[in-house]
């Protein structure tokens, strides 16, 4: 489970695919401070399990600066599944991807619950900026518009936004300085897909009131 609250801006140093699936290698000294093989974390909202971790050595060999020994990247395999599902598929080296690591039972619930199972992908349609934030409009899947409400929360690349503006096909975040500086959202334009998680509270209670009408 996570919180939507990015840690990190992550860089894709490279991608192998193979057979349908793909394994990807992620540069990060942030996430990768505690984090081992089996662990998950989610990357641009998708839930990915660390299968290695890429240590930092000698000055100079490419890898972020760090004591030599120390994590400095991860790699993690992404199914089929996963890459029709979400927009990891379209990632390429150089990509900036926004990391978190799961939350820890006990401490702050910053965004809301995000569980890294992304409901679909979305096309960012437009950015306004304003005086002192930016307003991102993003196409809204007729299969999820239901469980998405002005002022509720939706995941956007594994973001916790809350929604400003809602329309029959769309909705619309306001972003504040801080987070357009830490995630990809500060340099995502229309046209780029991003993925979506709407609340699960949301489909739980579509569920117990017998689903959507």
């Amino acid at each position: 489970m996570f919180t939507g609250i990015v840690e990190d801006l992550g860089e894709v140093e490279a991608i192998e695919h193979a057979g349908g699936s793909a394994r990807i290698l992620i540069r990060s000294t942030t996430v990768t401070q505690d984090t081992s093989p089996g662990d998950s974390i989610a990357v641009n909202g998708v839930c990915l399990t660390v299968t290695g971790l890429v240590l930092s050595r000698a000055a100079g060999d490419g890898t972020p600066p760090g004591p030599p020994g120390a994590p400095c990247g991860f790699t993690a395999d992404v199914t089929g599944e996963t890459l029709s599902r979400s927009s990891l598929a379209g990632l390429a080296p150089g990509a900036k991807v926004n990391l978190e690591r799961p939350a820890r039972l006990g401490g702050r619930l910053g965004g809301h619950l995000v569980q890294g199972h992304v409901d679909g992908t979305a096309t960012i349609v437009s950015r306004e900026p304003r005086e002192r934030w930016e307003v991102v409009r993003v196409c809204l899947p007729p299969g999820l518009a239901r469980y998405v409400v002005h002022k509720g929360s939706v995941a956007v690349d594994g973001i916790s936004l809350t929604v400003s503006g809602i329309g029959e096909d769309w909705f619309e975040v306001s972003l504040i300085p801080e987070t357009l500086k830490r995630t990809t959202l500060g340099v995502k334009q229309p046209g780029d897909v991003v993925n979506l998680e709407v609340d699960v509270i949301a489909k739980y209670v579509e569920k117990l009131t017998g689903g959507a009408r």
